[in-house]
């Protein structure tokens, strides 16, 4: 009965964190049209830490923070502004259905990187699910089409490719390192080196830009809670599944925002790739 208790909060997290993940990535779209990526992936985590910050205070757990692996913190901060920069460069020109769909090759990729990263066997059916997600984003960026060579298709694949990385980094880390430790340095290094990064190029801020930031803040901040809420309180396994209910959001918005509505064929790849990832937490379950 707990268990059954555990995941139903740990599933409405998910779709709680999936959903504000989707607010945030179409601030993330609408900053891109004007803002270098490098600032994009700077503000985020600037307009984070104040949040971030309170939040600490009230769980008292800035003691937690200091007591980390450094090397590993520093890898995870290259990777969060690589991926946030990755993904800014790509949904310049793509939509966020589209998108995601690429960035859905995510999950399979962190059962691969396991292998050299944690140690864990990596066996023929994650290879098989690999390939099949690979055809699945293949089908989405349609080869006949520039899409297939696009900035913004591979641009997005490197990001999904830093996230990957990083989950599995992360998984090392939470033998020894706080949750709060991983999310705070994180921030961190997203804040100063991102910023140091895109200092050449920085932009002044519009009113209208301005006016996003709050949206930016916390969604992002909503969104890091709710997620890792929906994994403490639920079995891995079934609320990583509803991680795939961030292509709804997608959707929605993308209609709601731009007025864009995914053709067939990036609908079927999405789901190519979605059933390929669901098929592949089934087999790990057992």
């Amino acid at each position: 009965m707990f268990r059954r208790e555990g995941n139903t909060r740990g599933i409405i997290s998910m779709l709680i964190a999936m959903g504000a993940f989707g607010m945030m990535d179409a601030v993330i779209k609408l900053l891109s049209v004007e803002m270098p990526p490098m600032q994009i992936a700077a503000l985020r985590g600037l307009v984070t830490i104040p949040l971030l910050a309170v939040y600490l205070w009230r769980r008292d757990s800035f003691h937690s923070i200091v007591r980390i692996k450094w090397p590993l913190q520093m890898v995870r901060g290259v990777l969060a502004i690589a991926m946030l920069w990755a993904f800014s460069v790509g949904i310049k020109s793509l939509a966020m259905t589209q998108a995601y769909t690429i960035f859905f090759i995510a999950p399979m990729l962190i059962s691969i990187l396991a292998w050299p990263l944690l140690g864990e066997r990596t066996s023929r059916v994650r290879w098989i699910a690999l390939c099949l997600g690979l055809i699945g984003i293949l089908i989405a960026l349609r080869p006949q089409t520039e899409g297939m060579v696009s900035w913004g298709g591979l641009a997005v694949l490197v990001a999904a490719t830093c996230y990957a990385t990083s989950a599995v980094i992360s998984r090392r880390l939470s033998r020894t390192d706080s949750t709060d430790s991983q999310v705070f340095w994180v921030m961190c290094f997203l804040s100063i080196g991102g910023t140091l990064l895109a200092l050449a190029h920085w932009q002044a801020l519009s009113p209208a830009q301005w006016q996003l930031m709050p949206a930016l803040a916390l969604s992002g901040f909503i969104g890091q809670l709710a997620i890792t809420d929906a994994f403490k309180h639920g079995r891995a396994s079934t609320v990583a599944s509803f991680e795939y209910s961030a292509l709804g959001w997608a959707v929605a918005l993308d209609l709601l925002l731009w007025g864009v509505l995914p053709d067939a064929l990036t609908m079927l790849g999405a789901g190519v790739v979605i059933a390929t990832g669901l098929w592949l937490l089934r087999v790990d379950r057992h």
